[in-house]
């Protein structure tokens, strides 16, 4: 019934391709939409997406295109991601991923790409979600105030992304389902997405419908150019302008976005009417909302 349900939803959805990590989201929602080409970004050939997005664009008879990125290339998209974001969140690797998705798309003469965006937020994902008190009041929150890059870098591009999970009936339809069947234990193991994985029995093999939680920069290898600027940065250097800026940075990699936010965006915007300052850039933050746009900081309350 509940494959069904879902069947029925997203067949109303329609897409040039499908932005396919080989991961649980982008797998369920090409195969429930019937979506037969996929983009599959990685950096340089390398990235754990690889061997999962074969293996699952195989089983749904998918056209997967993949896109190899070169460190270079990666690296000199930086600015322009960071400029449309008017973000140096320490996210960035996963927005580049999006960022040569869309352009690949649109490059090879499609106008739409269909996305996973907002399956972990509504259907218990996260693992830190196992950890909540009340998980179906947080994803209530969650579902009124999530917000996806991907529109923004979209937009930008000329590409229309299109995210069933965000749809109104789709979320509604999640908002119904109790938590318990969200995250649960399958064969010893707990799961988020449990109901999801349940549903689709039988659409995916095992080893894409029971795999873990895969970020997108990790799997696309994009998680690499943290490392890439650790060396570009010393420890006396990042020490010291910690302190000068008066940020709170996660990492070098968090320094690095930083100055490059400085020179294609120019100072933090100062919070507004009805805001709060970030606590770890100063820049504001709706009243209630834990995360900031501009650096990414989030509150250790609402991690």
């Amino acid at each position: 019934m509940l494959r069904r349900a879902l069947q029925s939803l997203f067949a109303r959805f329609a897409a040039d391709c499908v932005f396919f990590s080989g991961g649980l989201d982008s797998s369920i929602a090409a195969v429930l939409s019937g979506c037969k080409k996929g983009i599959l970004v990685t950096l340089d050939r390398d990235g754990p997406d690889l061997r999962y997005a074969g293996e699952a664009a195989g089983a749904i008879g998918l056209k997967l295109i993949h896109k190899a990125v070169s460190v270079d290339e990666a690296l000199a998209a930086i600015p322009e991601v960071i400029a449309t974001l008017r973000s140096f969140d320490p996210a960035i690797p996963n927005d580049l991923a999006v960022w040569f998705a869309l352009k690949e798309a649109k490059a090879l003469g499609m106008s739409s790409v269909m996305t996973g965006d907002g399956a972990d937020e509504i259907f218990g994902g996260y693992s830190y979600m196992a950890e909540i008190g009340d998980l179906e009041e947080y994803i209530r929150y969650l579902s009124q105030t999530m917000s996806f890059n991907s529109t923004i870098l979209g937009r930008h591009l000329g590409v229309e992304v299109i995210q069933p999970f965000l749809d109104k009936e789709i979320l509604d339809f999640a908002l119904q389902i109790q938590g318990k069947w969200k995250i649960r234990e399958e064969k010893g193991v707990l799961h988020g997405k449990w109901v999801l994985r349940r549903a689709c029995e039988g659409l995916l093999p095992p080893g894409i419908l029971w795999q873990g939680k895969r970020p997108l920069e990790t799997g696309s290898g994009m998680t690499r150019l943290n490392a890439i600027m650790d060396t570009t940065i010393s420890d006396e250097e990042f020490e010291d302008k910690r302190h000068s800026s008066g940020m709170r940075f996660y990492n070098k990699a968090h320094l690095y976005y930083y100055e490059v936010y400085r020179k294609t965006v120019g100072d933090i915007p100062p919070p507004g009417p009805h805001e709060q300052a970030c606590e770890g850039c100063g820049a504001g933050v709706k009243a209630g909302r834990g995360h900031c746009r501009v650096c990414g900081w989030v509150k250790e309350a609402v991690q």
